[in-house]
């Protein structure tokens, strides 16, 4: 299996050059038809982890939330592929992100906020879930559940999950 299955299981990370570091590795590893769904809380580190996907693909930048206009194409600095980088957060439905006419098969498509919604698109696709932590606790263990918009603002440290979905299919030939 070729993609993230590497890397599969929990990362801990340390700090935002270290999120940034993962992503670098994890372009590195990611093939056009590659697709990846980024879960985790606002300011979690989505967006600074698909940057470090990006630098690691070589594609043109800035890598920056494509909060507003849904999708953003980063082309290829070598003839690699491209980058298409979508924020699903404002999307209802994922029929709504099949209007976005994304490149599936042509490009490495990372989804910010698309769980529930690439079921289909892909027979294989991995999803990394970040989660804060707060002076060595994990977010479920905040004070009653209370995010302190200091502590969010922190360097703190992350738990990055990998884990892959769908089933592989086997070309014969």
């Amino acid at each position: 299996m070729s993609g993230l299955d590497p890397i599969l299981g929990t990362h801990e990370i340390a700090s935002p050059d270290d999120m940034e570091a993962l992503g670098r590795r994890i372009g590195g590893m990611l093939r056009p038809g590659d697709l990846v769904v980024l879960t985790g809380p606002l300011g979690a580190g989505k967006t600074t982890l698909t940057r470090g996907i990006g630098e690691g693909l070589h594609v043109r930048g800035p890598i920056q939330s494509p909060t507003f206009v849904l999708a953003r194409t980063h082309p290829s600095l070598d003839d690699g592929a491209p980058l298409v980088h979508v924020d699903a957060y404002r999307l209802g439905s994922a029929a709504e992100l099949d209007d976005l006419d994304i490149d599936f098969d042509g490009s490495v498509v990372v989804v910010e906020w698309g769980r529930g919604m690439v079921d289909g698109i892909r027979d294989v696709w991995w999803e990394l879930e970040i989660e804060r932590e707060w002076h060595g606790h994990g977010q479920d263990d905040a004070c009653y559940g209370v995010q302190h918009e200091a502590e969010l603002d922190a360097d703190a440290p992350r738990r990055v999950r990998v884990t892959r979905h769908g089933t592989p299919t086997t070309l014969e030939g």
